[in-house]
């Protein structure tokens, strides 16, 4: 279990109540940026285990299932503290984003249960890159907003941040009806692994 890769990925988890800290306790582009590099930090390590997974062929069922859930805990407690920065981000994109990532991390467990794992398509990769790419980009207006002169800052770039989580949505949406479309037998009985007779057969 301790191998290196779930060690990134336990680090990845341990990394969101520090940003957290940074992002909320203190409206100073110094506290910000702190903040936007913990992220940046963690969302390099998504990529590291992954690839030392493969590298040193440590891959297992706790690290392709707890590396995914980090991925989103991390997604949703940034998305989770934009909407107290930022009151012109809706709850209903939120929770869109939330509600996907949600039924994903259900396909999953229901996966494992039956002794298989879930499809993955290229959309839904390219989600999640744009995801934390947006994620940076809304933490680097926010940076400059926190700078001085800040009415002229947040004027210019209000409205970036709605734009960027809009584009968010419209790209989980997307990836989750495609996960649907490829997975959805994982939602339909039996719910448990089929038991094999003594020749081995299902």
């Amino acid at each position: 279990m301790l191998t290196l890769p779930n060690l990134l990925t336990i680090m990845r988890i341990i990394l969101i109540p520090v940003f957290l800290y940074f992002l909320i306790f203190s409206e100073s582009a110094t506290s910000r940026a702190i903040a936007l590099g913990i992220f940046i930090v963690a969302s390099v390590t998504d990529y590291f285990d992954g690839y030392l997974a493969r590298k040193l062929q440590q891959d297992s069922s706790l690290g392709r299932f707890l590396d995914p859930l980090a991925d989103k805990f991390l997604v949703i407690a940034a998305l989770g503290v934009f909407l107290y920065i930022d009151p012109l981000i809706p709850l209903w994109m939120v929770l869109v984003i939330v509600g996907r990532d949600m039924l994903i991390t259900l396909m999953r467990y229901m996966a494992i249960q039956k002794g298989s794992e879930l499809r993955t398509t290229r959309l839904a990769k390219a989600k999640t890159a744009f995801q934390m790419t947006a994620i940076i980009l809304i933490l680097i207006i926010f940076i400059v907003q926190a700078i001085k002169p800040a009415p002229l800052a947040h004027e210019t770039t209000k409205t970036w941040p709605y734009y960027l989580i809009l584009a968010t949505v419209i790209i989980t949406v997307m990836s989750g009806a495609r996960y649907l479309a490829w997975n959805y037998h994982v939602l339909l009985p039996p719910y448990g692994k089929r038991k094999q007779d003594s020749t081995g057969k299902e």
